[in-house]
């Protein structure tokens, strides 16, 4: 009998289609070893491709991971001018709570590495390389005191790539400041009036925060504190960092009697004792308008008396070289027979240099030509305080001139030249090389961060560099 016949008749009786018959059948084939073989490789080759896809999906989910860090990091990136600070306006309605919440996040991503910071070529920038104070600079950017005033951010405002950050103004003892609301936005002007009163947390407190990123940093290096102030670690003490300066701003409390010009002395004496060996730079506020009696204190005689007592403080600083004294000056003292006065009192105490200036208490002038101010932008402007913001620029650089004019034609013979920080709405690189060109050796920004973002020191040293190199000769 044929095999189909056999078929034919066990199909008829409902044995080749019963499932054990259908069983039987594959376990039988199954047992062929060519076909063990031929599944197996099935398999095998299944898992692979598996495996494969897996390691291509992870692959390309970490390089866009990967990129878009590199992106939202860089202070080059879109997001930074043109998105971050609309939204921080936008969700954040009252102003000094936005600058809480941008301070917050630029500490928080720092500390995990996830803060902005210059990459490529931002940081190769040799054409603004510059020397102040006997030191080499990377560049001449600087980053005013304000934003961040109890030194909590010095080093995620060093990555932004100032070559100068200033923090504070801080006083001797923790003080509240004025009552909110006391900042406000002009945003048709890209300005701002505060009238925050320096509020501070106390030099102890700042003076422990920086002893604490001091001691970090000595740790790092396998060197003692000390060593590192005086200089072993090849770095300036206060910012840590090659070719960065930091900047420390001191000031009275509100509280200390505006006549008493001996308690006036001892608030800045003691800021000096406490924050002295951790700063390059110290910075003698007597220009704030939000604080009673401080202007009045730019007046020959006291100023004079003052810086004179802060200078010999400095003096006394335990490690090997002094911080430098600077004086912070008014924009709105700026009639010649005040001005001079100033100048005398920088000569006579043996101050380093001047920074010009701060925000100012008069309106006129601060709105351009063309521009319109809403309800709300007008009542802004009009409040009780300083303000700040681009329609400065031409104050400030008339004040840049006139005062590197009148400090290097009456100096005393064993001064060396006096060093000019120019700061007051300053908003882009070809700002910044006008106040420089006229006598500055820093240009310094506060506002247009608020405005600009992140970036916008980047920025202005980009702008600064493609203008420099425009204007070099061409070579044959």
């Amino acid at each position: 009998m044929s095999s189909s016949a056999v078929r034919s008749r066990l199909a008829s009786r409902g044995i080749g289609s019963s499932p054990a018959f259908r069983l039987r059948a594959e376990s039988a084939r199954s047992s062929i070893p060519g076909s063990q073989r031929q599944a197996s490789s099935s398999a095998s080759g299944s898992v692979q491709a598996g495996r494969a896809k897996a390691v291509l999906y992870g692959g390309a989910l970490a390089a866009t991971l990967y990129v878009g860090y590199l992106y939202t990091t860089d202070t080059r990136a879109f997001v930074h001018r043109y998105v971050v600070p609309p939204l921080l306006r936008a969700v954040f309605p009252d102003a000094e709570d936005a600058h809480h919440a941008g301070t917050a996040a630029l500490k928080t991503l720092y500390e995990f590495g996830l803060g902005p910071r210059e990459r490529g070529n931002s940081l190769r920038t040799p054409e603004l390389s510059t020397t102040v104070f006997d030191a080499q600079l990377n560049n001449p950017i600087g980053i005013s005191a304000g934003l961040d005033k109890d030194g909590e951010i010095p080093d995620a405002l060093f990555a932004l790539g100032a070559g100068v950050v200033e923090i504070g103004g801080i006083t001797p003892l923790p003080q509240a400041g004025n009552p909110k609301p006391r900042v406000f936005r002009v945003p048709a002007t890209d300005g701002m009036v505060n009238r925050y009163g320096l509020n501070s947390r106390g030099a102890d407190d700042v003076a422990r925060r920086l002893r604490d990123r001091l001691r970090r940093f000595a740790r790092s290096l396998g060197v003692t504190e000390q060593e590192v102030l005086d200089g072993a670690a090849s770095v300036p003490p206060g910012s840590l960092q090659a070719g960065r300066l930091l900047a420390v701003q001191i000031a009275k409390n509100k509280e200390t009697d505006e006549k008493d010009e001996r308690a006036i002395a001892s608030d800045y004496v003691y800021c000096v004792r406490r924050l002295a060996r951790y700063a390059d730079v110290l910075v003698v506020n007597v220009s704030s308008p939000n604080t009673p009696g401080l202007r009045d204190l730019q007046a020959t005689e006291p100023l004079t008396r003052l810086l004179s007592a802060v200078v010999d403080e400095a003096a006394k600083t335990d490690r090997k070289s002094r911080p430098k004294v600077m004086v912070k000056v008014s924009p709105d003292e700026d009639e010649d027979t005040q001005m001079e006065g100033i100048v005398q009192a920088v000569h006579r105490s043996g101050v380093d240099g001047v920074i010009v200036g701060n925000t100012t208490k008069r309106r006129n002038g601060v709105v351009p030509e063309g521009i319109r101010l809403t309800n709300k932008e007008q009542q802004a402007l009009m409040e009780t305080g300083g303000y700040s913001g681009p329609a400065m620029f031409d104050r400030t650089l008339n004040l840049v001139g006139r005062y590197r004019k009148m400090l290097d034609t009456q100096p005393n013979s064993s001064d060396k030249q006096k060093i000019l920080f120019a700061t007051g709405g300053i908003t882009n690189g070809e700002q910044a090389l006008k106040v420089l060109n006229a006598g500055a050796s820093v240009a310094m920004v506060y506002t247009g961060m608020v405005y600009g973002g992140a970036g916008t020191v980047t920025r202005i040293k980009g702008e600064m560099t493609r203008q420099l190199k425009s204007e070099e000769p061409t070579r044959s």
